[in-house]
């Protein structure tokens, strides 16, 4: 008991002589605290989040203090030297499922789970950059090079493939990693390259398909064309068609009004000449009966009233007009006139 006394006034005698320190943490860090001796508790990682943007005092020897910065961070795994996380050659290297040569430039997008701080630091890493380097790198470096390497050679130019391959590789990451408090939010893939000679061969399949693609954008372009003149064409024979439509039924329709007309007059001729033959027929009934005779002789009075009537010898065989001296005839009877008149 004594003993336990003594080591306590010792220790206590040691904190008033070192006096506190002072720990912060930044706007995106988050603290964690290890005691490497405790007077009250356990000692080791406390399981307590210290926020950001804050200030804490500690007994300097008797405790450890560690950061995780909690903001979005990016893991550039490139072939260019000069924007990678590595002054080196970067990228990822592999065969695509058909066995060509294929190199990618890859950015993972992730960041530190703050809740999870202590378990990192007891578990995972001391820090940032060994979150980043030992374990982070670790597994983008082999799980999206295997899903990517699951696409064909072509497919690689299409980018909704690219897109389906990053999308699958962010959940396979999610899946190994956020156990670990790491969130992966995003794998994006950038460049690719194939073996020179491969990709020489490719573009000028490329250059080939983009000539083919434009010899049939020209056929369509002509088929279109003629069509368009087809159409233009059927529209002109459909315009003289409704146009000779149109004068036919015209010409139609004039005709049947001439027809109709000449149908109404032959009609009334008809019925004219009709009822003057029936007029002729009632007349030739009346003469052939009994007072026909006397209608005859009544009209022949009517035909010679006031007509001047000239009797003229008659031979015994009646008048001769072969041997009758007709001129001398009228002598005659002009002279009688005057006579008279005398």
């Amino acid at each position: 008991m004594k003993r336990n006394h003594l080591i306590c006034l010792l220790l206590l005698a040691v904190l008033l002589l070192s006096g506190c320190a002072m720990k912060s943490t930044a706007a995106t860090e988050v603290g964690v605290r290890t005691k490497k001796f405790a007077l009250v508790g356990e000692k080791g990682v406390e399981d307590r989040i210290y926020p950001p943007g804050g200030t804490y005092f500690f007994i300097p020897f008797l405790n450890d203090w560690h950061t995780f910065d909690t903001k979005l961070q990016n893991l550039e795994m490139v072939i260019d030297a000069q924007r990678g996380d590595r002054k080196t050659r970067d990228d990822l290297l592999f065969k695509t499922v058909d066995g060509n040569d294929i190199s990618l430039d890859v950015i993972v997008a992730y960041r530190i789970n703050p809740e999870k701080a202590p378990y990192i630091l007891q578990n995972v890493a001391a820090n940032d950059q060994e979150v980043k380097e030992k374990i982070l790198r670790t597994v983008a470096r082999s799980r999206p090079r295997d899903i990517f390497g699951e696409l064909k050679t072509e497919e690689f130019y299409v980018a909704d493939y690219r897109q389906k391959k990053a999308e699958a590789a962010q959940k396979e990451l999610s899946r190994i990693l956020e156990p670990m408090g790491i969130i992966v939010e995003r794998v994006l893939p950038k460049d690719y390259r194939f073996n020179p000679a491969y990709q020489k061969a490719i573009e000028g399949r490329k250059v080939a398909d983009q000539q083919s693609e434009q010899n049939k954008s020209a056929t369509r372009a002509a088929v279109e064309d003629y069509k368009r003149k087809v159409e233009d064409a059927k529209g002109e024979v459909n315009k003289m068609v409704a146009r000779a439509d149109g004068e036919f039924q015209q010409a139609k329709i004039e005709a049947d009004a001439y027809f109709s007309r000449q149908k109404n007059i032959a009609e009334a001729i008809q019925v004219e000449g009709e009822a003057e033959a029936e007029g002729i027929r009632k007349m030739n009934e009346a003469l052939v009966g009994t007072g026909g005779e006397t209608m005859v002789k009544l009209r022949l009075a009517e035909a010679l009233q006031g007509k001047s009537i000239m009797l003229l010898p008659m031979s015994e065989g009646g008048l001769n007009l072969k041997t009758t001296d007709i001129n001398q005839l009228l002598t005659i009877k002009g002279l009688q006139a005057v006579g008279k008149q005398d």
